[in-house]
């Protein structure tokens, strides 16, 4: 987690955090707690889903465009009275009323990437933005997942959450490796600027149920080429 990196000099937030619905603060009747999952039908995110919905007082919407993910990763949920899943891209702007957001949504694969990098960076840019837009509306507590790629090639292994990282701007992979430093930023400030309440987790090469075999990475293309 990186809440608390000190990636520069740390500055205590200018206002207070939004406040929450007032459905928090109710004496009489305690509402569900509405969780966002961006990218929820893809592979890390339908897990969470999983486990979000394990809690019988939680109520979680999962916006997906289906560029990577699979409404099949959430076939045991639709349906649900407490589950709602929405076709949308999250380079537009979405008005729904939550308490947490996780934004997962952004490819994660080389392979899907670089096939649209201009999308890759607009998601990971203006994505985020919709969503810190949407935290500071309604008062919502927010995580982003970023990566390792944020450390680019490194010269430090392995790499602390301090190491700022040997990035190169302009390459194949600049897309998503800049884009989700540039999501961070926007989270940080937010964060100092809004008081908006952050969370940053940067996964490191995952896999798992659900992951597609030619997902491009490593541990993926081991298995498949031991398979074929």
């Amino acid at each position: 987690m990186a809440a608390n990196s000190s990636n520069g000099e740390h500055q205590s937030p200018s206002k207070p955090p939004p406040l929450p619905s007032p459905l928090r603060f109710s004496k009489f009747f305690q509402s569900n707690m509405r969780i966002l999952v961006t990218g929820g039908a893809g592979f890390i995110g339908s897990h969470l889903v999983d486990k979000l919905m394990e809690n019988e007082k939680n109520e979680v919407i999962v916006v997906d465009n289906y560029f990577t993910g699979s409404k099949d990763n959430l076939r045991k949920w639709i349906g649900h009275p407490r589950f709602e899943l929405i076709r949308h891209d999250v380079t537009e702007p979405l008005l729904v009323e939550v308490d947490q957001i996780y934004h997962l949504a952004c490819p994660a694969s080389p392979i899907f990437y670089k096939y649209n990098p201009v999308k890759t960076i607009k998601t990971n840019v203006i994505g985020t933005l919709n969503m810190l837009g949407l935290a500071k509306r309604v008062g919502a507590r927010i995580l982003l997942t970023s990566t390792s790629e944020v450390y680019g090639d490194p010269l430090i292994h392995p790499q602390p959450e301090t190491y700022w990282g040997n990035v190169n701007p302009i390459g194949v992979r600049s897309c998503y490796d800049e884009g989700k430093r540039v999501a961070e930023t926007l989270m940080f400030d937010y964060h100092r600027q809004h008081g908006i309440e952050i969370r940053i987790a940067r996964i490191f090469n995952t896999y798992g149920p659900r992951m597609n075999i030619d997902d491009g990475r490593v541990v993926s293309n081991f298995i498949a080429q031991a398979l074929r």
